[in-house]
């Protein structure tokens, strides 16, 4: 490890900001550490369903490997993460993980932080255009192909659909729409209607699709969205119009998203369980920081969900989740080593 930064002096180099907040969590008293304490800076793009769930798995792991952990959401703005990231850089801390608002942003923070020999690892969405230390990422062409697939069987290939697309520019609205593209191109039996961002959230597509409603009515047989949260807020503006039988189809796996798979109002999801994903993300920092040897690119392939497999994702994620949670860092750690770091001993599902 390049140095043992105390707490104290981390909240000390923050204190003096005004843009923002850091607030230590995850590891207990900050004045406790032992000397192998490490602290971590994390800033993600918004507190969504799936970054709250990730937040969760990032405390457990934390809290069992001596790690104190520095959280920040940027609210969806580049400007407010850029500035997160200039205060951990200020800060000292041992590593920094973004979850990013835009994939080609933060280029000159992640060089600052490097010139500090602070590691950088991109989780969950990529940095483009800049050379970080590590990056853990869903594969979320796979993800797009399984969602667009699933939408396809449904529909028995023919019909109209519309697309909810994630953030513009994003490294998983671009990846999940390049697979959702493939699929729809070998079968022409299904027509894109309209397709247009939600930016990852349930309001957002009520009225998006609202208005899409007003424009297509009964002609939208099916809607893709590219999470599971703008997936119900499809299904509450479907509801409110009494169109009850178009196809819903989502990814995250987020617990509303199972609760609706299990209720017949989705046709399925893709798990991207944000509880392991961001997790790994902070053992791959670790591991980079206390010199263990670790992969450093590991990709999550996210398994199927279905009416099927439901209640099995469920235990994890809702039902039996305290028991996930004390077992979640000798499960990450073992994946990593095993090389698939989706593994969660689902039906099917193998190291």
């Amino acid at each position: 490890m390049k140095r043992k930064l105390s707490t104290t002096i981390v909240a000390a180099a923050v204190a003096g900001a005004t843009m923002i907040a850091l607030a230590g969590c995850g590891a207990g008293d900050p004045e406790a550490g032992s000397a192998d304490t490490i602290v971590v800076g994390v800033t993600v793009y918004d507190m969504s369903s799936f970054i709250t769930q990730g937040k969760e798995g990032m405390e457990a792991y934390a809290e069992a490997n001596d790690i104190q952990l520095q959280w920040n959401s940027a609210s969806g703005d580049v400007s407010t993460q850029a500035n997160q990231v200039d205060q951990y850089v200020s800060a000292g801390v041992d590593a920094i993980i973004i979850v990013p608002v835009q994939a080609d942003s933060l280029g000159p923070q992640v060089e600052a932080a490097k010139a500090q020999d602070i590691p950088v690892i991109a989780v969950n969405t990529s940095l483009t255009g800049v050379e970080v230390d590590a990056s853990v990422q869903p594969d979320d062409v796979a993800a797009g192909a399984q969602e667009a697939t699933q939408m396809v069987e449904a529909l028995g290939g023919e019909g109209n659909v519309v697309v909810l697309q994630g953030p513009l520019g994003s490294s998983p609205q671009l990846d999940r729409g390049e697979g959702i593209d493939s699929v729809l191109a070998e079968n022409p039996g299904l027509k894109v209607l309209a397709q247009d961002t939600a930016n990852w959230k349930r309001d957002e597509a009520v009225n998006k699709v609202k208005n899409w409603i007003s424009a297509f009515g009964g002609d939208i047989d099916g809607v893709i969205s590219q999470n599971d949260d703008m997936a119900l807020g499809a299904i509450q503006a479907l509801r409110e119009a009494g169109m009850t039988d178009v196809k819903v189809v989502g990814i995250d796996g987020i617990e509303d998203g199972l609760d609706a798979v299990k209720a017949g109002d989705m046709i399925g999801t893709s798990l991207q369980h944000g509880t392991v994903e961001l997790a790994t993300g902070l053992a791959v920092a670790a591991k980079i920081v206390r010199g263990e040897e670790v992969e450093k690119n590991p990709v999550y392939v996210m398994p199927a969900i279905t009416a099927d497999n439901v209640d099995d994702a469920m235990k994890n994620v809702v039902t039996e989740r305290e028991a996930f949670l004390e077992n979640l860092s000798t499960l990450v750690n073992e994946n990593l080593e095993a090389g698939n770091i989706a593994f969660e001993n689902l039906p099917g599902q193998t190291r």
